[in-house]
This record gives C-alpha cells, structure tokens and sequence, in this order.
C-alpha cells in the first residue's frame, strides 16, 4: 500500500469502530464514552470525533452530547425497512456499474468473484472485508457519487444485522459467496440485465434470512433488549 492509498486518521478510527459495531464488539445499546472509543482506538479525538460523525450519518450510532456515543440497537423491524430500499437502490447500483465500469474495475470484479468462490470456512472478518470491497467498487463503478450516500448506511447497517444473527457461518457463509459471486461476474461482463436479476436474488435471500430470525427463541436475539 503507497503512502497515498493509506487510509488517514479517520479513515483508520471509522474502520476500527465500524468493524467493531458491525461484529457487536461494541454492543448494540451500548454507551461509551468519546475518551473510552479513543483508548480502544489509540486515535486521537478529533478523528474519533470524524469518525463518529460518518458512523452517526451511517445510523451505526447516535451522539448525545451531554451523555456519550450510542451504539444503534437491532431490530428485525428495522432490518425489514433497510431491505425494502436496499434492494431497488442496489438494483440501480449494480445495473449502472455493468453499464459504465472501466477495465480496471471490471478486472476488479473478477478478482473479487473469484476470492468468494475460493472462499472456505467462517473467518466473517474476512468475508466482511471482501463485503465491503465489493460494495465499494460497484458505487465507484457506477459513477454516481449520490449511490455512495445512499448505499453505505443501507449495507453497512444489513451486513451488522446478518453477521449477528449467524447460526451455521460457514454454509451461510457459502451461500452468501455465490450469490455475490453471482452479481460480480455479469458486471464484469457489462450485462446490466443479468447483474439485475443476481442483485434481486441476493437481496430475496437476506428477506429471507430475516424471516427465519423470527422463528428462533427471542432470547437468541442480539439487541439493545438482551444487553
């Protein structure tokens, strides 16, 4: 990595903490302190503060001034109105990148689909780190700096919802490969139609995935209620 493609200071706090939140290291419900998330860190406060700022903007925490920083809670409800908008917003994404991807990204695309077609076992950090490359080349692919606005809160907040409520990781883990597998590809191979229809059916099987939550004992749930 050059010394340009590192991440700064607050790049380095967001990752940090969105990794956190994302793997419930931080507690949804929680309350921390700006000093505490700066010792976690080892970041100074102002790029803590940027970085709280982006998380806040992403609905991953609430800032109370007088009280500290609040990490979002869980819920299937919310989970439900994320994908009811995820899913036409990543529609366009995907559609858009197949349309107007340049050579580097769509060689891209094709690296990443192969990492999760060779993808074994349940590491979800690396999985989530191959989620989130994924979703970062389809926004820039797509060229429309608007999608990024719209886009990170809706699959930064699913992905945390999902990886919380992983049972069997590594056949979810599996499943979930082949369907971004499967949206990968087409991009790479400029055909909108058939990205469309493989961004449905990921987006049909995280609904699903939500339902069956709903059938497991409540105290199986991992929200702010059981913290």
């Amino acid at each position: 990595m050059t010394e340009q493609e590192r991440p700064n200071k607050a790049d380095q706090a967001y990752n940090q903490l969105e990794e956190m939140i994302t793997f419930q290291e931080l507690s949804p419900g929680a309350m921390l302190s700006e000093s505490r998330l700066m010792q976690v860190t080892n970041l100074g406060r102002t790029p803590v503060r940027e970085a709280l700022q982006r998380l806040a903007r992403e609905g991953m925490v609430e800032i109370h001034p007088s009280r500290g920083v609040f990490v979002s809670p869980i819920t299937v409800e919310a989970q439900f109105k994320l994908l009811e908008l995820r899913r036409p917003v990543e529609e366009l994404a995907v559609r858009l990148a197949a349309q107007r991807a340049d050579s580097d990204q769509r060689a891209e695309m094709y690296d990443l689909a192969d990492r999760f077609v060779q993808f074994e076992g349940a590491d979800l950090k690396a999985f989530g780190d191959y989620l989130k490359r994924a979703h970062r080349v389809t926004v820039r692919a797509a060229g429309n700096e608007y999608l990024l606005m719209a886009m990170a809160p809706l699959q930064g907040l699913s992905r945390r919802f999902w990886f919380g409520q992983l049972r069997d990781s590594a056949a979810e883990l599996s499943l979930a490969a082949e369907l971004h597998d499967n949206v990968l590809r087409p991009i790479g191979d400029a055909d909108p139609d058939r990205a469309s229809k493989a961004s449905l059916a990921l987006n049909d099987y995280l609904v699903e995935f939500t339902y069956a939550t709903l059938k497991r004992p409540r105290s199986h749930f991992r929200d702010d209620r059981s913290a």
